[in-house]
């Protein structure tokens, strides 16, 4: 099966939020804890909000055959002195399981590679899951030449600090 990748629309949002689900419930399932609170509606309409915006890009990997959306990759634009401005941050790249190790997620970081060389991008960073549940996962960003940087990937949930 050779995919199909398309820059996903606002009107990408159903299949987007879909694939979205799959990836959280996958690393909730994993990690033994609820980390992601997933509302597929409300994902859905963000997904299309951020898409309107032009903030959040996504790429959508189709099965040449069927048509249906096997995977997806996000971006955003970020910025930082360290990375001598702008770049890009991937929070999410998910393949379904029957279509893994079949060049997939290779074409999806290539995409994303060739859309921060047009955005001016000088690098594109992404956080895996908690290891070592996901040793596979860094293994595959090796694989396709991204490299440790730095520590783990720590968050502070701002609704849950205002009471």
């Amino acid at each position: 099966m050779t995919p199909v990748i398309i820059q996903a629309t606002p009107e990408d949002a159903r299949p987007i939020s879909v694939l979205t689900g799959e990836l959280l419930h996958e690393i909730m399932e994993r990690i033994a804890i609820k980390a992601f609170r997933f509302n597929p509606k409300e994902t859905e309409e963000r997904a299309r909000k951020l898409l309107s915006r032009g903030v959040y890009y996504v790429f959508l990997a189709e099965d040449s055959e069927s048509g249906e959306a096997v995977g997806f990759l996000s971006l955003y634009e970020s910025y930082a002195l360290y990375a001598e401005g702008a770049y890009g941050t991937i929070p999410e790249l998910y393949v379904r399981p029957p279509y893994r190790s079949k060049g997939v997620g290779r074409q999806l970081l290539q995409q994303a590679r060739d859309f921060a060389v047009a955005k001016g991008w000088k690098r594109l960073e992404v956080t895996t899951p908690p290891l070592p549940q996901f040793d596979n996962t860094l293994a595959f960003y090796e694989r396709n030449a991204f490299e440790i940087s730095g520590g783990r990937k720590l968050k502070c949930d701002i609704a849950d600090m205002v009471r």
